[in-house]
């Protein structure tokens, strides 16, 4: 069983240190075709200077292959490093956190440290930091969207299969294809607009706003709910359509088979049926769509984020390529990765624990 999770979880790690090369290939390689990718990066008004010392600060001088390893040397925990400046390549930079020496060879040493995303090029703040700001409102977002497509999924799910093949059963059907169908940022212009804007009065939620608000009298940071129902509904619509009709059809297959027939031939009652012998038969297939959703719903919430002005991962990864801001895009997409692999890590724990025979 140790076996099991040790091996997806060094699938995981190999996953994301894949993602890492490849990015940051893509992203060097861009920068290394002339000074034009810089000037839009900090700006056309940019001294050669300050040109120059960006090109020091990222390595352009040296060839793409050497720069991959040295942006992987800043990310990954465990890093090479030297005390002497003359060992430009593998300097202990200042920036770094947790710095701790593990081992110590020839003029290098191995270090334990926080991974380093290094800094905006326009505010010059640590990646990290914006990450630590903005990680924690995605991820609320993103639960609140699932948490309203499972519960919604599930129960339309089971009244879809009790009603199979009556009106409503159809009706539900039409309703969740329709939204399978429609883009994310589609959805979130016309939910803001018409709850926000034309329904303001009946609904009191507004088109924008975040999970905190300042107030105006007291300078007071406070909770605002009511800012995270517009977007977590408009996130949630397609995995709930999803979630709903894979409940309808796998319940509707399992009240035809021979042990809810039995359970129906010794009295036991609709209800008792369906909470304690058949939906629990049904919710392993849900149980995989919810965790690729999940996931998906980190790199979905960026269209939705930036619709309702919400400030999670999303709309800084969109803020981050308007401006060209090439670290901050890196560590949002890294980011988002790493929660898409830890998810699939944990749901594959859950099927485990589920399900002994996925372990052997």
């Amino acid at each position: 069983m140790i076996r099991y999770y040790v091996a997806k979880l060094g699938y995981g790690l190999l996953v994301l240190l894949g993602v890492s090369i490849l990015l940051s290939f893509i992203f060097f390689a861009f920068l290394n075709k002339d000074d034009k990718a810089i000037y839009e990066m900090i700006g056309q008004n940019t001294s050669q200077a300050e040109i120059e010392r960006i090109k020091k600060e990222l390595y352009l001088h040296h060839p793409i292959s050497v720069q991959v390893v040295i942006y992987l040397n800043d990310l990954l925990p465990l890093s090479i490093h030297s005390s002497d400046t003359s060992q430009m390549l593998f300097f202990n930079p200042t920036d770094y956190q947790g710095f701790k020496l593990i081992s110590v060879y020839q003029s290098y040493g191995i270090y334990l440290k926080t991974p380093y995303l290094r800094r905006s090029y326009q505010n010059r703040i640590k990646v990290e930091k914006l990450l630590i700001q903005t990680l924690p409102n995605t991820a609320v977002l993103a639960l609140a969207s699932m948490l309203i497509a499972s519960l919604g999924g599930i129960i339309l799910g089971i009244i879809a299969s009790l009603n199979y093949g009556k009106w409503i059963d159809r009706l539900l059907l039409f309703i969740s294809t329709l939204g399978m169908s429609f883009p994310s940022f589609f959805v979130a212009i016309i939910v803001s607009w018409l709850f926000g804007f034309v329904w303001h009065e009946i609904t009191g939620l507004s088109p924008w706003g975040n999970l905190y608000e300042i107030d105006d009298y007291t300078g007071e940071k406070k909770l605002a709910i009511n800012n995270l129902i517009l977007p977590a509904f408009t996130l949630g619509i397609r995995p709930l359509s999803v979630i709903m009709q894979l409940s309808r059809n796998n319940l509707y297959e399992v009240l035809q088979s021979d042990y809810i027939r039995t359970s129906r031939a010794k009295g036991l009652s609709a209800k008792n049926i369906i909470i304690k012998h058949a939906l629990k038969n049904t919710l392993n297939p849900v149980l995989t769509a919810v965790s690729g959703w999940l996931g998906s719903l980190l790199a979905g919430a960026v269209f939705v984020e930036y619709v309702f002005g919400w400030k999670g991962i999303g709309r800084e990864l969109v803020n981050a390529l308007q401006k060209l801001d090439y670290p901050v895009v890196m560590g949002c997409i890294l980011t988002i990765a790493s929660m898409f692999v830890l998810i699939n890590i944990l749901v594959d724990f859950m099927y485990g624990l589920l399900d002994p025979r996925i372990r052997k």
